[in-house]
């Protein structure tokens, strides 16, 4: 497998990780992530929304990172 499959997929995954945290946020917290009983895993609703937060802005960061790596073509070997 290449490296640029490799990138393709974790790409494509933090994608799909990111529709899904997106989902998740409320802005008066009672959305979609009250749902699934996510006050029982965290102390509080603020920790909760901290931690999704926070890897809501890792994901982002990863995409946006491996968007500019995948379609700049900084991976592919030239052709001679």
């Amino acid at each position: 497998m290449q490296i640029t499959s490799l990138l393709r997929i974790v790409w494509a995954a933090s994608a799909l990780g990111l529709i899904v945290l997106v989902l998740l946020h409320s802005p008066k917290g009672d959305g979609l992530g009250s749902l699934g009983g996510q006050a029982q895993l965290f102390t509080s609703t603020k920790s909760a929304e901290t931690t999704l937060n926070r890897v809501t802005w890792t994901l982002t960061v990863l995409f946006m990172g491996l968007t500019v790596i995948l379609s700049a073509g900084w991976l592919n070997p030239p052709a001679l």
